[in-house]
């Protein structure tokens, strides 16, 4: 017990000097100057700033976003499911069964609500 408590305490003291370690070499590399051209925007090479780069983005993305972010998480589940498929048995299959029927009417109400149309 104490072993792993030395162990996982020197991790953490490493782990410290080198975040301090990195800081304190950016610090030492870091430019001194300042001017208006290195406090300015830089986007693809373009270098006059045409418009607030603090635009809305319209919801339907953060939508999207989270519809793909809920089916990639269930692609781990399946894939975590599948691979030990033979072991579980029927009551298994019944209840992925119930979790991919659940998630289809999840996609079918968000394909209902519009969701999917981008126009």
């Amino acid at each position: 017990m104490v072993s792993e408590i030395i162990y996982f305490s020197v991790f953490v003291a490493v782990g410290l000097m080198v975040v301090v370690l990195m800081l304190g070499i950016q610090k030492l590399l870091q430019t001194k100057r300042h001017s208006d051209a290195k406090l300015s925007v830089y986007e693809c090479g373009n270098i006059d700033v045409v418009s607030d780069p603090r635009i809305q983005i319209k919801m339907r993305y953060y939508i999207f976003g989270l519809l793909l972010i809920i089916f990639d998480v269930e692609m781990i589940f399946l894939f975590s499911w599948a691979v030990v498929f033979s072991s579980l048995g029927v009551v298994a299959l019944i209840e992925m069964l119930i979790f991919v029927v659940i998630l289809l009417i999840g996609l079918l109400y968000a394909w209902r609500k519009g969701v999917l149309k981008w126009s």
